[in-house]
This record gives C-alpha cells, sequence and structure tokens, in this order.
C-alpha cells in the first residue's frame, strides 16, 4: 500500500466511511435485504412551521442522506423515472457508486475501490408508500420548503443526475434496496470527496439553500447545516427565491 493510499484508507476509517460513506447506502442504517423494510438510526425531526411554500426533505440514517419530493409537485414532464412508481405518493432521491451501492453483500474491497478510484455513479430511485416520517420513523427527516422557483431549481437538479444518453428516460440498472425502489444510471463520478453527502448539498445549494458543498463528506455535514437552515426559517430567515 502506497503512503497515499494509506492515508486515504486513514482517512476512511477516521470517518467511518469503509462501511457506509462509500456505499452511500440509501436510508437504512444497517444494508437491508431486497425486500426489507428500511431501518433507521435514530435522529431529530426538524421542520419549519408556518412557513408557506413547497415542502422538501432531507432524509439521514447518519451515514447516507437522500432527498424527498412530493410526487404531485413535480412539473409536467420532469423525472420521467417516477412512471416506474404510479402509486408513490413521495419520491427519494440517493446518489452513489454503481458498484458497492446497489450490490446485495458489499464488500470491504468494493468500499476502498469506491473510495479511491473516481468511479461511475447511479441514483437510487425509492417510491416511497407514505410520508417520509412513516416510511422511515427512525431516521432524521428535516423538512425545508421553497418558493416555486427554488423548487423548479432543486427539480432540474434531480432530474439532470440521470444518466440518459439522449433518450427520454433512463432505465432501471438493478433492482433497488427496497421492493418499492430502482437504481438508475447516474452523472458524476463517486469517490471519497464526491459522496452522496455531497451530491445532496450540491442539491440544496442549486436550490438556493445557502449550503458548503467543498469538505461536505459526512452525513451529519448535510444535517448540521439543514438544522441552521430550518433554524433560521423559524426564526423568521426568507426561504429562496
Amino acid at each position: 500500500m502506497s503512503h497515499r493510499t494509506a492515508i486515504v484508507v486513514g482517512w476512511l476509517l477516521t470517518l467511518g466511511a469503509v462501511p457506509l460513506t462509500a456505499a452511500c447506502q440509501s436510508s437504512p442504517a444497517v444494508a437491508p435485504s431486497r425486500t426489507a423494510e428500511p431501518v433507521q438510526k435514530a435522529g431529530a425531526d426538524v421542520s419549519s412551521p408556518g412557513d408557506v411554500g413547497v415542502a422538501i426533505y432531507v432524509t439521514s440514517n447518519g451515514w447516507h442522506t437522500g432527498i424527498v419530493v412530493a410526487r404531485a409537485a413535480l412539473p409536467a414532464g420532469a423525472v420521467p423515472e417516477a412512471a416506474d412508481f404510479p402509486d408513490a405518493p413521495y419520491l427519494e432521491f440517493g446518489w452513489g457508486d454503481s458498484e458497492y451501492y446497489p450490490a446485495p453483500s458489499p464488500t470491504l474491497g468494493m468500499a476502498l475501490r469506491a473510495a479511491l478510484q473516481p468511479s461511475p455513479a447511479v441514483i437510487h430511485l425509492v417510491g416511497l408508500p407514505a410520508h417520509p416520517r412513516d416510511v422511515f420513523p427512525a431516521a432524521e427527516v428535516a423538512e425545508l420548503r421553497l418558493s416555486p422557483a427554488g423548487f423548479r431549481r432543486l427539480v432540474d437538479y434531480l432530474d439532470d443526475t440521470f444518466a440518459r444518453d439522449g433518450a427520454e428516460r433512463a432505465h432501471a440498472s438493478a433492482p433497488g434496496l427496497y421492493r418499492f425502489s430502482l437504481f438508475y444510471p447516474a452523472k458524476g463520478e463517486f469517490h471519497l470527496f464526491n459522496t452522496c453527502n455531497t451530491w445532496t448539498a450540491r442539491g440544496l445549494e442549486a436550490a438556493g439553500w445557502p449550503v458548503q458543498v467543498s469538505g461536505t463528506v459526512r452525513a451529519e455535514d448535510v444535517m448540521a447545516q439543514v438544522r441552521r437552515i430550518a433554524a433560521r426559517a423559524n426564526s423568521g430567515f426568507s426561504r429562496p427565491n
């Protein structure tokens, strides 16, 4: 092992990243079976009571973060892949390494390759059968509200993550982690400094929130910022226009 590789592996171990930062496993705290219901790490519920606008949700299991939107709020023609989940009232989007993320039994070798070598990505689209707080009752689920223009920017970001190669829509590349989810080819490359949590932060930044993307690697890096945004909203700070 080279000196540089040893340093990066040390980073992985320090961040607790070998099990799940490279994996960016969608919501479960432990890797689920393909038919398992989500089991989450306990966390706080943050919302912006009394605010108006379009609600979106940021979910975290302590390792992985995702973005949830109401299906009915999607503009016409956006995210055509949502047609694969016709009865889902909410859609969760997560992003990660194309080898490790969908693997039924991910290995340490996969995790190290994902972290140390830039690799293709996939997006995990989850057709939630109920509100994210009900589907992931022990997760941290933070509610934020956006103006219609801010929400459109976020949806454009999510929509543009799918790698469609000129086609009208992407087709599923692998079964999802749940019975109500699928993986699709995605744009971008996954590595230690561009994780699922970096991807989430970039989406919130695209929506107009004051989010620091550079250096955001862990789920807590995202959620600490989301909590501050929600707290400012509760204090009367206006949402992005």
